[in-house]
């Protein structure tokens, strides 16, 4: 496991950064993090160390958003919040975003974990006592019950 500390939002660039560095070759990515841990935050600034040109907001209702990049590849910003059951993500083929080969960037991932492929990469956002810092704890692959903090 691997740990970043955000002390403010100018450590973003850096953060987005190493989290790129860090999985070089991995495109699922689940974000773990209490309500307003900064997840979207995080998301729209990885968007844009990825190159997305499009405008990042929270998917929310939608469920999933895509955004192009410059070079014209797609990015999926999923938000699983709203979700009832698996079965909706199914129903919209959710699955099929995480084995694209594309970029997807998951809010509220543990409403459907069970979909998630094997290697995807594990993102906690903890908020210090001051709501000003934050921890990231990195893995990949495994479920947030496999992580030990």
């Amino acid at each position: 496991m691997k740990t970043l500390y955000c002390k403010s939002l100018r450590d973003l660039d850096r953060t987005s950064r190493e989290i790129l560095a860090f999985f070089p070759a991995e495109r699922v990515f689940a974000f773990y993090g209490q309500m307003g841990a900064g997840k979207t935050t995080l998301i729209k600034n990885l968007c844009r160390h990825l190159g997305v040109i499009d405008m990042v907001n929270s998917p929310t209702f939608a469920i999933v958003n895509e955004y192009r990049t410059l070079q014209g590849e797609p990015v999926y910003h999923m938000d699983f919040y709203r979700l009832k059951s698996c079965r909706e993500l199914l129903d919209i083929g959710g699955e099929e975003y995480f084995y694209s080969g594309n970029y997807c960037l998951i809010e509220w991932p543990e409403k459907c974990e069970e979909l998630l492929p094997d290697n995807f990469v594990y993102i906690q956002i903890i908020v210090d006592d001051t709501n000003q810092g934050r921890t990231i704890l990195l893995r990949q692959g495994g479920r947030p019950s496999d992580v030990r903090e």
